[in-house]
């Protein structure tokens, strides 16, 4: 595929979805279809909503090289043949990704989330050759996820622009450093898919970016769907106003419950409090207790989600 089509496919409100566990902490891909199913029903796994397997938010860097292969294959035989389907790897050298993402090619993913490879302790050309070399080797897309937070530098706008034709390279997940300018996006968003990764999702439109991450939708779609539409339409006062609407209601809590244990418990506790669990995270991650469930519950409530 080229970078035109694959840019229609990897875009909108993109859906990071939990890998449910059993109570041993076993993959549960029994309960991954299920849930898959559900997503569709509801709207998700289309090209303003991709599924997006085995990312952080998902626990994918907790996967064994065995496991998100099957985690990946679950959801694609579950979501079905017109489903759009990304899967997220886990930043290793050149030729190991490589093989990972043919792997996911092979499986039906028409795109990927490739982290920066942090662990080299790379400079901006490093991350040219690192994106171009793996976008040579594959068909399918490339969405490079900005991940300057574990130690290395972030992406800017010339490296960016330098891996125009590097055709397979086609999104980048954005969020910067302080010290550096969001809004250099600019600059290569009439190239590559600016995916907003810093929640400043309207900003982000207008700067031409074309999604953003949700850490909601998997377990309430209708919200992102509809803050998404409101974006493509330029409403912008009102889709903001409906994020702080939700920001409100649900900031507290959540800030509340990342003291007590770090990871994605309150993603996997908000899928809980709405009847839809994925089991626990793993270990050391704890899950969110009664007490924790009970407060979400009753933000869930005042925001009309759980009656």
């Amino acid at each position: 595929m080229n970078r035109a089509t694959l840019r229609n496919l990897i875009r909108g409100t993109i859906v990071t979805i939990p890998s449910p566990f059993d109570d041993n902490y076993r993959l549960d891909l029994g309960r991954m279809a299920e849930l898959t199913r559900w997503w569709v029903s509801q709207g998700l796994g289309t090209t303003i909503a991709p599924l997006k397997v085995a990312a952080a938010m998902g626990e994918g860097p907790d996967l064994s090289d065995d496991e998100w292969p099957a985690l990946l294959r679950t959801v694609i035989d579950a979501a079905g043949p017109r489903a759009t389907v990304l899967c997220a790897l886990k930043t290793k050298n050149t030729l190991h990704t490589i093989e990972d993402a043919k792997k996911a090619q092979d499986l039906g993913a028409v795109g990927l989330q490739i982290d920066l490879p942090f662990f080299h302790h790379p400079h901006q050309d490093d991350y040219v050759r690192y994106f171009t070399d793996i976008s040579d080797k594959i068909d399918i897309g490339i969405m490079i996820y900005n991940t300057y937070w574990f130690g290395t530098e972030s992406l800017t706008a010339e490296t960016m622009l330098r891996m125009k034709d590097a055709e397979h390279v086609v999104a980048v997940k954005w969020a910067v450093p302080d010290d550096m300018d969001y809004d250099s996006m600019r600059e290569f968003s009439p190239i590559f898919n600016v995916i907003d990764n810093s929640n400043q999702q309207v900003r982000g439109h207008k700067n031409g970016g074309a999604g953003y991450i949700s850490s909601l939708i998997a377990a309430y779609p209708h919200h992102d769907l509809l803050v998404w539409q409101l974006l493509e339409q330029h409403r912008y006062e009102e889709a903001q106003a409906e994020l702080d609407r939700v920001n409100k209601a649900l900031g507290p809590v959540s800030a509340k419950i990342a003291k007590k244990s770090g990871g994605y418990r309150y993603f996997k506790g908000v899928t809980q409090a709405l009847g839809r669990p994925a089991g626990p995270p793993r270990p050391p991650t704890l899950a969110v207790d009664a007490a924790e469930l009970a407060e979400l519950q009753q933000a869930l409530r005042t925001l009309g989600w759980l009656k």
